[in-house]
């Protein structure tokens, strides 16, 4: 175990896990899909997560759920920026959750102050530049295909040193385009391209994936399919639905948190606040 998160130039350091808060403003999110889909809802849903303890707002206007085809860049924009922008105004600390560079740097230009690309980067050849003039923080997460087809690729021999090696990978790109190795966080891609056994290899790993990349970890396990397959128990055929797993992912921010993840990305805020906030106090009185 490890208390070490890392520092993230351009975010304040906490003396715990981040919890990062999510504001889908999309219809078919796979978990809270058109619950937040208007401009108001979304704003006030944003601030109502921050009440409940998020440190940072995410806020994302395309789905990556298995199988979601993706929309367009203005379809995109018109969800996104009128909520980075509001809750900015709110004084709320943002980030935005997409694959362009259009949108990042719109919505930097907007308030955001950290992107976050599932794609680390690779789908859109713009984006690195894009985020290194930008100069803002920028979450590289392990991918390896768009989500439409992306459980075809959940292929590995052996997923935490592959997982790993693909981030170093990605990692180095993005240093190599400009951003700062400070500013670079890694998320091994729960649920993306993975089986819940690979997901629960890498939760395990945490440490590992520290250690070896150098970099701070944002685990984002938020009521995800592994989850689910997990509660269902061997054998079952249905798991519960998305809004069942909320104590399942506050269990997982309690060992992401004792194993010195930077944050945690999280649909319901206040259990994994909590759960950081007790970590912490273990880790204190160790």
């Amino acid at each position: 175990m490890t208390t070490l998160r890392g520092r993230v130039t351009g975010l304040p350091e906490l003396d715990r896990c981040a919890v990062m808060g999510v504001v889908n403003v999309t219809p078919d999110s796979f978990s809270d899909g058109g619950r937040w889909f208007d401009v108001e809802t979304a704003v006030k849903h944003g601030l109502d997560l921050v009440a409940q303890g998020a440190d940072l707002v995410d806020v994302g206007g395309e789905s990556t759920r298995p199988g979601a085809a993706r929309v367009d860049e203005a379809e995109e924009l018109r969800r996104v920026l009128p909520v980075v922008r509001g809750l900015a105004a709110d004084g709320v600390r943002v980030s935005v959750d997409t694959m362009r560079a259009a949108v990042a740097e719109l919505a930097v230009e907007a308030g955001a102050v950290l992107v976050n690309d599932v794609s680390g980067g690779q789908a859109d050849p713009d984006m690195i530049r894009a985020v290194a003039a930008a100069d803002v923080p920028f979450v590289v997460m392990h991918w390896r295909g768009q989500s439409i087809d992306m459980n075809n690729r959940a292929a590995y021999g052996e997923v935490v040193p592959e997982v790993i090696a693909e981030l170093r990978a990605t990692l180095d790109h993005a240093v190599s385009g400009g951003i700062s190795p400070e500013r670079i966080v890694i998320d091994p891609g729960l649920g993306f391209a993975k089986r819940a056994q690979h997901d629960l290899a890498l939760v395990a790993a945490l440490s590992r994936l520290r250690g070896e990349l150098g970099r701070p970890i944002l685990v984002a396990a938020s009521r995800k399919r592994f989850l689910g397959d997990v509660l269902a128990g061997e054998g079952a055929t249905v798991p519960p639905p998305a809004r069942e797993r909320d104590a399942a992912t506050a269990a997982v921010t309690a060992l992401a948190a004792r194993e010195g993840a930077w944050a945690v990305r999280v649909h319901e805020v206040r259990a994994s606040a909590d759960a950081v906030r007790v970590a912490r106090a273990v880790e204190g009185a160790a």
